[in-house]
C-alpha cells in the first residue's frame, strides 16, 4: 500500500519535469521558432494580399421531384429518391443549362473567348451547387472578380434551369395526356366486350348470380362446405396419426421411461405426477443412509424401503392405466375419422356438380371485373393528369435571388492569417524538435556522466570573465569554487597534487577554465602552479601578458633550472611556466623522463600544479601528460560536440591509464536553458560583501603553509550544488 502510495505521489512530478523538458526545448530553440513563425506568417500576408479579391452571390430555390413515375404507377402520393438533389446538382452544371446562360449574357464577347467549351469550363469552375440540409433548398453560388457580374450569373443559371424544369414537366404531361386517353378508350372497349360474353354465358348455363358487378362467387356456397369438411377431417387425420405414434413409443418404454417422459408425451397424469416425485426421495434417502452406515435390516431402512415399494406399486398401476387409456383413445378417434371421411366424400359429389355448372360464367365474370378494375384506375389516372396540367406547375422556385456582394469572399484574410499564426506556430516548434532530436550533442550532466562514467565537478556558464582580471565580487567565480570543493574531496592521496585538463576538440574552453580554476586556489591559499604543456598551441602566457620564448620546453630538452622558467604573477600564491618555443616533436620530449623530473619537483615546491594540454582527440600530447599526472578533468562544451566524441575521450585516456575525477560542462547558456538555472542562480545569495569576508576565512593555513580544508561558505555551496 505504501509503495503504491509513493508511486502516485512521483508520477505528477515525474510528469511536471517532462514538461519542463519540453519548455526548455522551446526557449532554447526560440529564435528559430519565431523564424519560421515569422516566415510563415509574412508568406501568407503577402499572398494573401496579393491574390485577387473575388466576390460571391448566391441563389437559393427551391426544387421538387416530378411525378412522371407516379402517374404511370398509379400513385398520387409523394415519394423521395435519395439521388434526386445529386442528380440535379450535376443537371444544374451541364451544358444543357449553361450552354443558354453563355448565350444570354454573351459571355463569350465580355471574356473574349473563340469556343463556347472553354467559356463552358470556366463558368463551371466559379459556380458552385450545394444543399441547405435537412431542406429541399440549393444554393447556386458563382464566385468572380467582378461583383456584379457575379450576381447575374447565378440569377441568370437559376431562371434557366427553373424555365427547364417547367418545359420539361409541361412538355411529359402533354405526352403522358394523349397516351393516357387512348389507353382509356382501348380499356373501355374491351371491358364491354367482356360484360356481353359474362351475360351471355350466365343466361346459357342458367346461373343465378344477384350480384353479377361484385366478385362474389356463385360457387362460394358449396365451396365454403367443402374446405370445411377438408378442414376437419385433416385435423382428425393428424390427431389419429399422432395417437397412434405416442402409443407405439409409449408400448416400446419401460415403466421409469415414462413416467420421466410424460411432459414430452403432453400427457398430464397428476398421479404420477405427484408420487413420483416422493418414489425419486425414497430412493435417494435410502441409499444415503446405507452409505451413512445404517445396515440393510435397520428398522429405519426398512421402513423406507416399505414406503418405496407402495410407491412402486402405485406408479406401475397408473402407468397401466395410461395404457390402456391410449388404446381406448386411439379407437375412438379412428371412428370418428371413418365418420368424417364419408361426410367428405359427399361434399365433394355436391361440390364437383355445382362447379362443373358454373365453372365457365365464373371466369368470364373474373375477367370482366379484372378490365373494369382496370378501366376505372386508367380514368383516375387521365383526370390527374387532366386536373395537374391544369395547375401552375412549380418544379424549381426561386425565393432568394442573388445580390451584388459589398465585400470580398476570397481571400479570406482573418482565416488566412489565423491558420498561417497556427502553422507557422506548429511548423516552428515542430521544427524545434525535429532539430533537438537529431541533435546529439551534449545537453544535460546525465549526457555527459552517463558517456564519461565520472560526477560533473562544475557547470560553468556562458561568456564567464578570466577571474585575474575581473572584480572581486564577480559572481563568474562561484562556479570555479564549487569544482576547487569538489576537486578538494576528491583528492585520494595528500600527494596528489598534478592536474591537467584534456577536451575532446578545439574552442572547448580548457585553457580558459584551467586559469580560473588555477586562479580560484590561490585565492584560496593554495601554492599553485600552471605549466603551460600545450605545444601546439600554447595560450597561457596571452592570460598573463608574458613571453613566451622560454619555458616547458626549455626545461624539457636542456639543462636550464626550474627556478630560471617559473614566472610570478601579480595574482599572490599563483605561479607560471610558459610553454616554451613550440618543438617539431611535442610527444617526444612530454613523454620523457624530465618531464617526469618535472612533475616530481613542483610538486615539491607548490600545493596544486595545473598542466594545460591541447585536445585528446586528432593529438597525443594530451594522452601522455594525463598518463603521467595525478588526476584528469574532461572539459565538455554545453551543445558544441555529439555524445560519441565523450565516448572516445574516455577511451583514449582510459586507454593510458588516466585517473578521470570528473568532468566540468563549459559554457552553458543558463539564460535560455532552464535546466542549469538550478546550478547558477545562487551566485545571487551572496552579496560582494559577503563573498570578501568568505574568501578571507577560506585563506587560513595551517603550520604547514597549506589550507588546512574547505571554509564555511565552500562547504554550504558544496552542499547547494
Amino acid at each position: 500500500m505504501q509503495n503504491t502510495q509513493n508511486f502516485s505521489e512521483a508520477a505528477p512530478g515525474e510528469i511536471k519535469l517532462h514538461l519542463l523538458d519540453y519548455w526548455r526545448v522551446i526557449r532554447v530553440r526560440l529564435p528559430l521558432i519565431i523564424l519560421v513563425f515569422l516566415l510563415v506568417v509574412i508568406t501568407a500576408g503577402v499572398a494573401t494580399y496579393l491574390t485577387p479579391r473575388q466576390y460571391l452571390s448566391s441563389v437559393t430555390m427551391q426544387v421538387k421531384e416530378d411525378n412522371k413515375m407516379h402517374i404511370f404507377n398509379g400513385d398520387a402520393g409523394e415519394r423521395y429518391d435519395p439521388r434526386f438533389s445529386t442528380t440535379q446538382f450535376q443537371i444544374i452544371q451541364h451544358k444543357e443549362i449553361l450552354y443558354p446562360v453563355i448565350d444570354a449574357m454573351k459571355l463569350m464577347q465580355k471574356w473574349d473567348l473563340r469556343s463556347k467549351e472553354v467559356a463552358f469550363m470556366k463558368l463551371r469552375e466559379m459556380m458552385t451547387v450545394s444543399e441547405i440540409r435537412n431542406t429541399d433548398l440549393i444554393q447556386i453560388s458563382v464566385m468572380d472578380k467582378d461583383r456584379q457580374e457575379a450576381a447575374d450569373l447565378a440569377n441568370t443559371i437559376a431562371v434557366e434551369y427553373q424555365k427547364k424544369r417547367i418545359d420539361e414537366q409541361q412538355s411529359w404531361v402533354a405526352r403522358s395526356l394523349v397516351q393516357l386517353e387512348d389507353e382509356v378508350i382501348k380499356q373501355r372497349n374491351k371491358t364491354e366486350e367482356l360484360r356481353n360474353e359474362m351475360t351471355k354465358i350466365r343466361l346459357a348455363a342458367n346461373v343465378n348470380d344477384l350480384n353479377p358487378e361484385n366478385v362474389e362467387d356463385p360457387r362460394q356456397a358449396p365451396d365454403n362446405v367443402l374446405i370445411n369438411v377438408e378442414s376437419q377431417v385433416n385435423d382428425m387425420r393428424i390427431k389419429v396419426a399422432t395417437i397412434r405414434s405416442k402409443q407405439e413409443q409409449i408400448q416400446a418404454m419401460t415403466d421409469d421411461q415414462i413416467m420421466r417422459s410424460l411432459r414430452t408425451f403432453e400427457m398430464d397424469d397428476s398421479t404420477i405426477a405427484q408420487i413420483f416425485p416422493l418414489y425419486e426421495t425414497a430412493i435417494s434417502d435410502e441409499a444415503h443412509m446405507l452409505a451413512s452406515g445404517l445396515g440393510p435390516n435397520h428398522p429405519t431402512i426398512s421402513a423406507l424401503r416399505a414406503r418405496k415399494e407402495v410407491y412402486a406399486k402405485q406408479l406401475k398401476d397408473q402407468i397401466t392405466n395410461l395404457r390402456k387409456s391410449m388404446a381406448s383413445n386411439l379407437e375412438i378417434a379412428q371412428k370418428s375419422l371413418e365418420a368424417m371421411e364419408i361426410k367428405l366424400t359427399e361434399a365433394k359429389g355436391g361440390q364437383q356438380e355445382s362447379k362443373t355448372k358454373a365453372m365457365g360464367y365464373q371466369e368470364a365474370k373474373n375477367e370482366y371485373l379484372k378490365a373494369k378494375r382496370i378501366l376505372e384506375s386508367a380514368e383516375t389516372r387521365y383526370s390527374t393528369e387532366a386536373m395537374q396540367r391544369a395547375m401552375p406547375q412549380s418544379p424549381a422556385t426561386i425565393w432568394e435571388k442573388a445580390e451584388i456582394s459589398d465585400y470580398p469572399a476570397k481571400p479570406k484574410v482573418g482565416q488566412n492569417m489565423l491558420i498561417a499564426v497556427a502553422v507557422g506556430i506548429a511548423l516552428g516548434v515542430g521544427l524545434a524538435f525535429l532539430i533537438e532530436y537529431l541533435d546529439t550533442s551534449v545537453k544535460t550532466m546525465q549526457d555527459v556522466e552517463g558517456a564519461l562514467g565520472v560526477p560533473v565537478l562544475a557547470v560553468i556558464p556562458r561568456d564567464v570573465a578570466v577571474l585575474k582580471d575581473a572584480p572581486t565580487d564577480c559572481l563568474d567565480a562561484e562556479g570555479y569554487r564549487i569544482m576547487r570543493t569538489n576537486i578538494e574531496f576528491n583528492l585520494k592521496s595528500p600527494d596528489a597534487k598534478t592536474i591537467t585538463m584534456v577536451s575532446g576538440g578545439a574552442g572547448e574552453g580548457k585553457s580558459t577554465t584551467l586559469n580560473n580554476l588555477a586562479f580560484t586556489f590561490a585565492s584560496g591559499g593554495y601554492r599553485t602552479l600552471i605549466v603551460d604543456a600545450d605545444l601546439r598551441r600554447p595560450s597561457q602566457h596571452r592570460f598573463f601578458g608574458v613571453s613566451n620564448e622560454k619555458g616547458l620546453t626549455d626545461y624539457l630538452t636542456t639543462d636550464v633550472p626550474l627556478e630560471d622558467l617559473l614566472m610570478k604573477t601579480p595574482v599572490e600564491n599563483l605561479s607560471f611556466m610558459p610553454s616554451g618555443r613550440l618543438p617539431i616533436d611535442a610527444v617526444g620530449i612530454l613523454n620523457s623522463q624530465r618531464m617526469i623530473d618535472l612533475i616530481n619537483e613542483v610538486k615539491k615546491s607548490f600545493d596544486i600544479v595545473f598542466f594545460d594540454s591541447p585536445p585528446i582527440l586528432g593529438v597525443s600530447d594530451a594522452s601522455v601528460v594525463a598518463s603521467a599526472v595525478d588526476m584528469t578533468i574532461v572539459v565538455v562544451q554545453h551543445r558544441r560536440f555529439p555524445r560519441a566524441m565523450l565516448q572516445r575521450v574516455k577511451k583514449g585516456l582510459t586507454n593510458v591509464g588516466a585517473n578521470i575525477i570528473g568532468c566540468v560542462l563549459n559554457n552553458t547558456d543558463t539564460r535560455h536553458d532552464e535546466y542549469y538555472e538550478y546550478y547558477t542562480s545562487y551566485y545571487q545569495y551572496y552579496s560582494p560583501q559577503e563573498s570578501t569576508n568568505k574568501s578571507s576565512n577560506s585563506s587560513k593555513e595551517d603550520s604547514k603553509g597549506k589550507k588546512s580544508g574547505p571554509s564555511v561558505a565552500d562547504n554550504r555551496t558544496m552542499g547547494e550544488y
